[in-house]
Order: structure tokens, then C-alpha cells, then sequence
């Protein structure tokens, strides 16, 4: 018989080998995403003998841990800002510091219910719908577009959409930034592309190798997307409504410029939790 805890100490073990540094955090999520348990669960159930197919299959997922996939990639799922969000195989992991982008927009989104009684979000490269579904989630007021390429993507987005009952207030669509859009927005929100492509062969792998190249190649500076993001914005704007995007840790300067340039000023800036640049919010000059 295997327990629970036998294979949670081997699946340790072999990640700490494998040179992984958080080995004993990642075991019990891995296994506890697997099996359905909650980390607690997991360490407090170690008595339970698993089946010969649930031991298999905590020994495959470790295999794929081991050649750096990530660990929410395995699991098909991670959590973002108190939802959970499927992910697939053209859509970016979202990470904590993009929390930061959606706890910014908030009061944001409360002033312009205040104001107007409901407000209207664009999310420009949505990929799995994360910011504006937990904007949604957040607004009951709110209306919510997720704009991407990928049709990949936008399958996802909807299926999220579908899984938190927000569909009747989402809608996904395939554009190259404004291209295909019509209307006007109080918000437009966009963690977009902005690693310079030059930098990329040299990320970790389980980001060079994991997350959609399409999702983090921002162009030969890292700036392509905010280009194409403050030259369309003009147009779809309401006149009070406010532009939130990520960015890069060295970026801030670059990126208000270009803003700047399209008749947009800075209205707030934001940083992470290594005390980096990570969010901006501009508004019209």
C-alpha cells in the first residue's frame, strides 16, 4: 500500500534533486491539485492509501515537473485574484503582480458606477479572461469585451466566463488590439506583451519554454503593444474613462511617454511587491 504521505516525501525528494527550490510547497499543490485536496488535506491525510492509477499519475506529474513544466500548466488551472481560471496552451499563467493591475482599476471601476451606473471594460489580450473576469466578479454594474488573436485563447476566456456564471456580462472577441473593435469603453485594461525579444531565449524555462511567445515578445524594445495601444485608444475612450496597463520594471518612462504623445497623461502609478514599476493608469490630457 502507498499513502499519501509516502508519495507527497518521494515527490518532494525527487524535485529538491531535480535542483527545484521550492520542492516541498510545489509537492503538496501538485498532488493536492490532482487528487483534489486542499494543501492542508494534503498534510493532514497522509494515512490516506491512494489507488494504483492516482499513484501513476502523481509519478507522471512529477516527470513533467522535472523537465520544468509548470506546476499550475500540469494542473490545467490556477487561481487569480479569487477565481479560478482554466489555462491552455496560448494563454499566459497569470501571476500575482497582475493582481496588482486589478486592485488598481477598482476604485476606478466604483467612481464610474457611481457616476454612470455601470461601466463598460475592454480587455486588450485577454488570454484567459483574468482581469476583466475578476473585474466582473468584483462589479455586478459591470460589462466586460476580452480582445485577443488567439482563437486558442479566446475559447478559454469564454469557458471561464462560463465557469464563474459571467458569460451574460463578457463577451470575447478576435481582434489585433482595436482592429476589430467597435464602441467606446470606460476602461481599457491590457497586460500585454513587453519583454524585449532579445531577452527571451534568456527567461527561465518554464516561462521561455511554457508561456505562449505571442504573450510575452513585446518587439525589438518591448514596446510594440504599447504603441498600438495608445494609437488606438484615442477613438475608443469615453472622454472621463481611464487606460491601466502592466509593465516592465524599467518601462514606466518609455511607456508614459508614448501615452503622452497620444494626448494621454499619467494619472497614477503602481508598484509590485519587489518594489518595481508594475502598473500605470492614464487618463485623457
Amino acid at each position: 500500500m502507498t499513502t499519501l504521505a509516502a508519495v507527497v516525501a518521494e515527490a518532494r525528494a525527487r524535485l529538491a534533486a531535480g535542483g527545484l527550490p521550492d520542492a516541498a510547497i510545489e509537492s503538496r499543490i501538485l498532488i493536492g491539485g490532482l487528487l483534489g485536496l486542499t494543501s492542508t488535506q494534503v498534510f493532514t491525510g497522509g494515512d490516506r492509501v491512494l489507488t494504483d492509477e492516482e499513484s501513476a499519475l502523481i509519478e507522471k506529474a512529477v516527470d513533467r515537473r522535472l523537465k520544468r513544466e509548470p506546476v499550475h500548466r500540469i494542473l490545467g488551472e490556477r487561481e487569480f485574484h479569487g477565481i479560478q481560471l482554466k489555462l491552455s496552451k496560448e494563454t499566459l499563467e497569470p501571476r500575482p503582480d497582475t493582481e496588482i493591475l486589478v486592485d488598481t482599476l477598482l476604485p476606478h471601476v466604483g467612481q464610474i458606477v457611481a457616476s454612470k451606473g455601470e461601466v463598460r471594460i475592454i480587455d486588450l489580450g485577454t488570454g484567459t479572461g483574468a482581469i476583466v473576469l475578476a473585474l466582473l466578479k468584483e462589479c455586478p454594474q459591470a460589462k466586460g469585451l476580452g480582445a485577443d488573436i488567439s482563437e486558442d485563447a479566446l475559447r478559454t476566456s469564454r469557458e471561464n466566463a462560463a465557469r464563474l456564471g459571467l458569460s451574460d456580462r463578457f463577451e470575447a472577441i478576435r481582434s489585433d488590439w482595436f482592429q476589430a473593435i467597435e464602441g467606446r469603453f470606460d476602461i481599457i485594461v491590457s497586460n500585454p506583451p513587453y519583454i524585449r525579444g532579445d531577452i527571451i531565449p534568456t527567461l527561465e524555462p518554464e516561462v521561455r519554454d511554457f508561456d505562449p511567445i505571442a504573450a510575452l515578445d513585446g518587439g525589438p524594445d518591448g514596446l510594440d503593444a504599447y504603441r498600438a495601444i495608445a494609437a488606438g485608444a484615442g477613438e475608443m475612450l469615453e472622454p472621463d474613462g481611464i487606460i491601466g496597463v502592466e509593465i516592465g520594471f524599467d518601462q514606466k518612462d518609455s511607456v508614459t511617454a508614448l501615452f503622452a504623445s497620444a494626448g494621454f497623461r499619467l494619472r497614477q502609478a503602481v508598484r509590485d511587491y519587489g518594489d518595481n514599476d508594475r502598473v500605470l493608469v492614464f487618463t485623457r490630457q
